[in-house]
């Protein structure tokens, strides 16, 4: 799938001066319900902030400081093994990328301070508008093309046992680009082409549109940059 890399490192020169490397996050509002209701909605009045809360890193970097190229994650590709909130999730935003229809995401970004992450470097606007804004077309199609790939990929889970637990696709994001294989790359050349993973190996890691999921289901951040 082509894409317009080239714009999207030109923004983020940009905003890797003013990024600050830790993000504060407000406490999530929206996470996939028990498999017997199979739905989303807002959190009852009567739950406190303490009941939901999570501390989540910023997306920019991998924070388990085991990966390394030498011990790079298990990319996982079987979606039967990660928690079945994290699996809705990502089921969820999928249908409704595939719909075409950008304003379809609406019940799973939250608003506000709760709002999905969709940039590093944060906006101002409706959040459905902000997408748009993103894509190479008016509609957000581009977009909307971009997180079905992504979410179509395999990916790997992020400090695996801790309150900051993170689900992730690509797997990418978190893999030593000189430990892939043929096959793998023929994966990643899905998403980019060899010219922009030529450019991002000047980055040292892959800088493209990422999502992540927390293990409640939280979708936690839909983002480029590093």
């Amino acid at each position: 799938m082509r894409i317009y890399f080239s714009s999207v490192i030109a923004i983020l020169a940009f905003l890797s001066a003013s990024i600050a490397t830790n993000v504060a996050m407000a406490s999530p509002l929206w996470n996939v319900q028990t498999a017997q209701t199979n739905e989303i909605k807002p959190l009852e009045n009567d739950q406190t902030e303490g009941d939901v809360e999570e501390n989540v890193a910023s997306p920019a970097k991998p924070t388990d400081g085991e990966i390394s190229a030498n011990n790079p994650p298990d990319i996982i590709t079987d979606l039967s093994t990660i928690p079945f909130s994290v699996k809705k999730m990502r089921d969820l935003i999928l249908e409704a990328a595939k719909t075409g229809d950008v304003e379809k995401l609406r019940p799973y970004i939250g608003s506000g301070d709760d709002v999905t992450m969709l940039s590093l470097g944060g906006f101002d606007e409706d959040p459905i508008d902000f997408l748009r804004s993103l894509s190479g077309d008016s509609q957000g199609q581009e977009i909307l093309a971009i997180m079905s790939e992504i979410l179509e990929a395999p990916l790997v889970k992020l400090n695996p046992g801790n309150d900051d637990e993170m689900y992730v696709w690509p797997y990418f994001y978190a893999y030593p680009s000189e430990k892939l294989t043929p096959a793998q790359r023929v994966d990643l050349f899905r998403i980019i082409t060899y010219g922009d993973f030529e450019e991002m190996e000047t980055f040292g890691n892959y800088i493209f549109y990422r999502i992540g999921i927390t293990a409640q289901g939280r979708w936690r951040f839909f983002v480029a940059g590093d």
